[in-house]
Parts: C-alpha cells; sequence; structure tokens
C-alpha cells in the first residue's frame, strides 16, 4: 500500500469510528508534507505504511497530538478545539515541531481501548453462571494492562472511576464477578504512569468520552498498576498453562490482538490451550474468550470452555471501540 493510499483507508476508518477530526487530519496531511523532515521520512516510508502494519497514518496523528496534549502546540489546540485544522497550519507545525515529530514517528501506535471492557464484563459474568470460581485472569496483548481491570469498572452505570455506557443490544449480561487474580503479557508493555502520555496521544481528539475513560482508567491503574510482562505471547502463555489451577476458572482473553500474533506465536497460543484444555476440570476450568476482527461489523466475540468437556459459543458481536455491543449468546 503507497503512502497517500494508507493516509485515505484510515480517513474512511476513523470517519466511520467517530473521529471527524482524525479523518480530516488523515485528509489533509498528505497534502501539505511537500519538502522538510518530516515530509522526507513520511513520503519516503521503507515498511508497509498501512493500518495492518506500520499504522503510519497514526503514528503521525498521535505526534500531533502528544503535542496538543503537552501544550508544545497552542495553535494547534485550539484548531483542536474548533474541529478544523487549517492546512497552513498543519505545514507549519510539521516544520516548527519536526525533532519532537520525527521521535513519535520510531515507534509504532500502542492503544489500550478501555471501553471494550464491556463485552469482558458481558462474557466474564456468563461464564460465572456456568461456573462460580474465582478467575484468573490472563490477557494476550494486554499493553498496560488497563483491561486486566474490567471487573473495576461499571457497566451501564456509575458516577465516578470508569463508567461504560454502551449501545447495548440483547439481554444484559447479569451477575458477580470475582476475580483472583490478573496477569498480562505483551512485546511493549506500557506503565500507566510512564506512557500514560503515549496512550493518550492514540487516543482520538475529538472523542472526548473516549478521552475521559482512558483517564480514569489510568489513575486507577497508577494506584493499583496491573502487572503486565514483557515477552511473546505463546511462550509466556505456554508457561502460564503448563499446571491446571486448582479453585481457580482460568481465563485467557485477548481484543483485537490476534491479527497481530506472527504465525508462531498463533500457534504457540493454540497448542498451549490445546493442552490446558485437556488438563481441565470442574474445579480447575479453562476459558478463552476472543474478541477479533472476522470481516463482519466490529469484532467477533467467541468463547470456548474447558471443564472436563469442551463447549463453543458465539456470544455476539461488539464495535472496534467499544461503542455498541450486540448480545446475542449462541452455543454452537
Amino acid at each position: 500500500m503507497t503512502v497517500a493510499a494508507a493516509f485515505a483507508h484510515q480517513a474512511r476508518a476513523c470517519a466511520a469510528l467517530g473521529s471527524p477530526l482524525t479523518a480530516q487530519l488523515c485528509r489533509t496531511l498528505p497534502q501539505v508534507l511537500a519538502a522538510g523532515p518530516v515530509a522526507d521520512r513520511v513520503l519516503g516510508w521503507t515498511g508497509d505504511p498501512s493500518t495492518a502494519a506500520d499504522s503510519l497514518p497514526l503514528r503521525l496523528c498521535g505526534a500531533l497530538h502528544a503535542l496538543v496534549l503537552t501544550g508544545q502546540a497552542p495553535d494547534l489546540a485550539r484548531a483542536y478545539d474548533g474541529g478544523v485544522v487549517d492546512p497552513a497550519l498543519l505545514r507549519r507545525v510539521l516544520d516548527d515541531h519536526a525533532e519532537t515529530i520525527l521521535s513519535w514517528l520510531d515507534s509504532p501506535p500502542q492503544t489500550n481501548e478501555v471501553a471494550r471492557s464491556a463485552a469482558l464484563i458481558g462474557a466474564a459474568r456468563f461464564l460465572s453462571a456456568l461456573s462460580p470460581l474465582p478467575l484468573r485472569l490472563l490477557e494476550l496483548g494486554a499493553s498496560a494492562g488497563l483491561n486486566l481491570n474490567f471487573d473495576r469498572y461499571h457497566l451501564g452505570t456509575g458516577e465516578t472511576g470508569v463508567v461504560l455506557t454502551p449501545e447495548w443490544r440483547g439481554a444484559m449480561a447479569q451477575g458477580s464477578v470475582t476475580v483472583a487474580s490478573r496477569r498480562g503479557v505483551d512485546l511493549n508493555p506500557l506503565d500507566p504512569d510512564r506512557d500514560g502520555l503515549r496512550l493518550m496521544a492514540y487516543c482520538w481528539a475529538d472523542q472526548h468520552d473516549r478521552m475521559a475513560r482512558l483517564r480514569a482508567a489510568l489513575d486507577l491503574a497508577r494506584r493499583d498498576p496491573p502487572q503486565v510482562d514483557r515477552g511473546d505471547a505463546g511462550a509466556w502463555l505456554a508457561d502460564r498453562l503448563a499446571k491446571p489451577v486448582p479453585d481457580r476458572l482460568t481465563l485467557v482473553y485477548h481484543t483485537v490482538a490476534a491479527q497481530y500474533f506472527p504465525p508462531a506465536t498463533a500457534q504457540a497460543c493454540t497448542d498451549a490451550l490445546s493442552h490446558a484444555g485437556r488438563t481441565a476440570t470442574p474445579s480447575a476450568p479453562v476459558a478463552h474468550l476472543r474478541m477479533e476482527a472476522d470481516g463482519g461489523e466490529g469484532a467477533a466475540l467467541d468463547l470456548t470452555l474447558w471443564d472436563g468437556t469442551r463447549r463453543d459459543w458465539s456470544l455476539g458481536r461488539a464495535d472496534f471501540h467499544g461503542r455498541w455491543t450486540d448480545w446475542q449468546p449462541k452455543q454452537l
């Protein structure tokens, strides 16, 4: 994919996901990248600039948002507040802050979409009706671990903390959830305190509710940071699932992460889960929850439970940013 095509594709995606400001940026940036160090780097990108690979448009948009959040570009901040950025202003910002922007282009975007926790809460409640055991959470591609705290968030109601209010289609999942332990893995785990700016910068600036949820989730995680290990998900999961853990329901989950796993990692995860499934019992069950793209609207919600037998469900679908959940559990 060419650089121009990557920006055009990202613009359409941002518009569909409710960020007209970021869509406008992605349409305008290729027009103003004519000369200078940032233009040279972006237009001469040697890798794959697409969303499925290097996500070059979001690297650049994240750099610009970071300038706004840190107060380095007050004119750009005012334009963001107005919802429209003048091309001449963009060109000036790219020139004036080239060194900072180039440093942001070095690293891929890394997000931690908190609103996906609505689907995690629904699935955990669904599992609690099948097994009363406390949950042992294992998240793959956990980033800063914010979605390891899903049981501490409020679904539908709540006055303080992290409040999730998706459009919920179908009967709202009910029940209580008890989490005994929580642990994740990521190739590049982020620290909620040290890396908060990075996470905020990749959250689209005109999505104020999303920004507020992220701030609240970061505040909670700073007080009690979830453990996220650095490593490959396949090897890590094989180690975690090597032996059954009695009196716990081990829940392995990932949200829009599996598509980024190399084939060897994906196969190692499959092998580890197959092994754990063969040794699972009613007193040491294992579940695998997937919220992943499959070509349909949003992401598919799929669940497998091993407890001496194997059962599979399609739980429905959810928006990638958690704006809606279509909750339609059906055993397969």
